[in-house]
């Protein structure tokens, strides 16, 4: 039995506890220093509500963290410091610096370390990562990603505070940056304008063109601004194919091969994830799975503190960029 501490009851406190909630291999725990949401939340789960973080921390093996993002550096090296597994959700701290601090905490104290990067546990992402790693595509050239809806609150509206948030770059567009380094490889430039760089206030939407090491190009778009509610898509093309994934498409996942005589394009129904999720097929439930074998077995987590720390450096270069108008290289050396 795994004994796992969830702080924060929020949104993404009530997404984890669904996936706990499946399993019988766990004994959950959970702390919220707002008392309604906390006991909202025991009702809705039975877990268990601790009075504070420190006591959460002694009783539990795992702790997952879903707390607003400038709490994370914090609360993780309190996490770390007392030995204990650490799920941190994205982004795993707000700034480079504190990421950076964080991996570095964890690989001294031999400590578990996992990002909730979730889109590397989405089927259409997963497949399509395979199918560029195994050359079905060809050599990659081009990329482009979009994800986005309305704009999210949170308590006191803290997202809509840029310098909390870090806006739609490092909140959002970071499952794609991460996604596309996991795919392509190593950013090696990149170049972002966002509606908010001026102001750090506010709905925002970004645009960002990265340039990779292989030399394939990618453009990421980022909105909160988008009324027609949440949509992910993605393109990549290769010297062999087209991989194309839209999430309000019947078919999410189309490949177009060119290494036939006549074109060949292939499309598969996959599972869909607008709230009515199978059980254990969940991407979310998938990757805490992940983390809780890693932790059992101590093996070496599938997303590692090392990515999530290069995530939010590709997330901070494009922030950078939106502000000076500049091209940016991303911080690499670790």
């Amino acid at each position: 039995m795994i004994r796992v501490g969830i702080i924060g009851s929020g949104g993404m406190g009530n997404v984890h506890a669904r996936q706990y909630s499946k399993r019988s291999d766990v004994d959950v725990a959970f702390y919220d220093h707002n008392p309604g949401r906390a006991e909202g939340f025991r009702k809705s789960w039975g877990f268990e509500f601790l009075s504070g973080i420190d006591e959460l921390i002694k009783r539990s093996d795992v702790v997952d963290v879903c707390l607003p993002t400038p709490a994370h550096h914090e609360i993780g090296l309190k996490v770390i410091a007392q030995g204990k597994a650490l799920f941190m959700e994205k982004p795993v701290a707000r700034t480079v610096k504190q990421a950076h601090e964080l991996y570095q905490a964890a690989e001294k104290a031999n400590v578990p370390f996992m990002p909730g990067q979730v889109v590397r546990f989405f089927p259409e992402y997963v497949q399509a990562q395979k199918a560029v790693a195994s050359g079905k595509i060809g050599k990659p050239a081009a990329a482009r990603a979009s994800r986005g809806g309305g704009a999210p609150s949170g308590e006191g509206g803290w997202f809509m505070d840029h310098t909390k948030s870090g806006g739609v770059l490092l909140d959002l567009s970071i499952h794609d940056f991460d996604w596309l380094r996991w795919t392509l490889g190593e950013v090696k430039s990149l170049y972002s304008r966002t509606l908010g760089a001026a102001t750090d206030m506010g709905p925002d939407h970004g645009l960002t063109t990265l340039t990779f090491d292989n030399g394939c190009v990618a453009h990421v778009e980022g909105t909160w601004m988008d009324p027609g509610g949440f949509r992910t898509t993605f393109e990549l093309a290769g010297s062999g194919g087209l991989i194309q994934h839209d999430s309000r498409q019947n078919v999410p996942l189309q490949t177009t091969s060119t290494k036939t005589a006549s074109e060949k394009s292939e499309g598969a129904p996959l599972p869909s994830y607008d709230g009515n999720l199978i059980e254990l097929e969940d991407p979310y439930f998938l990757e805490l799975d992940a983390f809780l074998t890693a932790v059992r077995t101590g093996s070496k987590p599938p997303v590692t503190g090392l990515d999530g720390l290069h995530a939010v450096s590709i997330a901070e270069a494009a922030i950078e960029s939106s502000k000076t108008g500049k091209v940016v290289s991303p911080a690499r050396a670790f």
